[in-house]
């Protein structure tokens, strides 16, 4: 089996956010999306090993912050590949509260505010079902960051909780 295929689907790059009791957190995923419009669900997966997941399911809230392609990649590192557990990641990233939430806000096309309505469980991820309470469309004019993007123009890579992360020693040339 080539996992590699997984890469040719349409990923985003976003930083999905909540509260840790009184702290922001939050973590980078790439898989959110849109469930319906009416009434408005979104869904995020977040791998049980990130911090974020464990405040999400304590707050029963989560973010979801679109990134651009002009998202600094010092910004995506700060919420990919550092832990909540041990670090403040809004110390020095600019950001605004909505609904109770942390939105993260340079080069950022907009942003989604779910209270949680169900949860999915799978072996390392949880997907988190969430009913749409407040969004917003910035007028940013870069295009929203595609994985795509994030890996072939700014050489990015996958941290091991990514659902998309894949072993270099298994992957089949």
């Amino acid at each position: 089996m080539d996992k590699r295929v997984f890469w040719d689907l349409s990923y985003g790059v976003y930083i999905t956010t909540t509260m840790d009791k009184e702290r922001p957190t939050g973590c980078v995923t790439n898989s959110a999306m849109q469930i319906t419009s009416e009434p408005a669900t979104m869904a995020v997966s977040v791998n049980h090993d990130n911090y974020t997941n464990k405040c999400i399911a304590e707050s029963g809230k989560f973010a979801v912050c679109i990134c651009s392609e002009k998202t600094q990649p010092l910004t995506i590192g700060t919420f990919g590949f550092r832990s909540g557990r041990d670090s403040d990641k809004f110390e020095d990233i600019a950001y605004e509260m909505k609904e109770g939430l942390p939105i993260v806000r340079d080069n950022i096309n907009g942003y989604v505010v779910c209270e949680v309505i169900k949860t999915m469980e799978t072996e390392t991820h949880t997907v988190f079902l969430g009913k749409v309470i407040e969004s917003e469309r910035y007028d940013c004019k870069a295009k929203p960051m595609t994985y795509a993007y994030y890996h072939d123009v700014i050489k990015g890579r996958a941290p091991k909780n990514a659902p998309t992360y894949l072993d270099p020693e298994k992957v089949k040339d």
